[in-house]
């Protein structure tokens, strides 16, 4: 075998080896993304509600609670960036990493100081490769996240959001994470978690709020059982939505790597063809030579 047929065929080798791990990791994909899927369903009902109940609490009430007052008392906020913990899923960590600058340069134009959390590898490795400061940091399992996690990262945004501002407090809490609404639909999604913006509706006749509801045994009690539940439920959201979409972008990235290996694989098959019959050509010429030499000399 000559030597560009020997480089071909090793091609084709390694790249046969390539496209057996891709489509491997594309069934795995597509083996958990269903019920990735189903997760997000199941938890999205629960989180609206308890949005609906906060807001209705501190619509129907004069209470002044942290969860929907805004401080003036520090310029610090809280930013929580969500990626995935491996690649292999196209630009999905990419995208969120670009996303979550657009929301730091806004931040920082408005004077804000940047208090920076990372959820997933690929995050924590983009800021501590650019010496940025990460006020706390969470791997693995991003395409396959528990409460347990959830409950950890709110709790410690949590802790932050109702410090005091000599203590390092935080006055808004930002999640940049990939919402999933389908398959072939995934968007890199800002939300401003805390301090609660509150949307209902104002009562047109009279022009003011008119309670509703009686609250026991106070609206400000009623908040505080309210809101670790409520910021742990959106974390647990945010965490299953990115799931799915880091799973739907990997099994599509996946999918197109082994179309793009078979490709590559069909080349290095005609080269090596050509290759081979240049070979056999040369050979066939090479022994007509000879035959008609020695025909000479005799």
């Amino acid at each position: 075998m000559s030597g560009k047929q020997r480089e071909y065929r090793g091609r084709i080798r390694s790249t046969q080896s390539l496209k057996k791990i891709f489509r491997a990791m594309e069934l795995i994909a597509a083996s958990r993304i269903g019920k990735a899927r189903e997760r997000v369903g199941m938890a999205a009902p629960y989180t609206r509600a308890i949005q609906r109940s906060i807001s209705s609490v501190a619509y129907h009430s004069d209470t002044d609670h942290p969860l929907t007052s805004e401080r003036p008392d520090t310029n610090r906020v809280a930013m929580l960036v969500v990626t995935a913990d491996r690649g292999m899923a196209g630009a999905y960590s990419a995208n969120v990493l670009r996303e979550a600058e657009r929301l730091r340069e806004r931040l920082e134009a408005e004077g804000k100081e940047v208090v920076q959390y990372a959820s997933g590898r690929r995050a924590v490795s983009y800021y501590r490769f650019r010496h940025r400061e990460l006020a706390g940091s969470w791997d693995d399992g991003s395409d396959a996240p528990e409460f347990a996690r959830a409950v950890e990262i709110a709790d410690a945004l949590s802790e932050a959001f109702l410090k005091g501002a000599a203590e390092g407090g935080v006055s808004e809490i930002h999640v940049v994470y990939t919402r999933f609404r389908s398959m072939v639909t995934q968007e890199p999604w800002v939300i401003r978690m805390l301090p609660i913006e509150v949307v209902e509706g104002v009562e047109e006749s009279t022009g003011e709020i008119e309670p509703l509801y009686d609250f026991e045994p106070s609206a400000d009690e009623v908040l505080d059982a309210l809101y670790p539940r409520y910021i742990r439920a959106r974390i647990f959201t945010c965490l299953l939505q990115a799931a799915a979409s880091e799973l739907a972008n990997r099994q599509r990235a996946m999918n197109t790597a082994v179309t793009n290996a078979e490709d590559i694989i069909r080349q290095y098959t005609r080269l090596a063809n050509s290759a081979r019959q240049a070979e056999i050509t040369q050979e066939i010429s090479e022994i007509v030579s000879g035959a008609d030499a020695l025909a000479a000399s005799s």
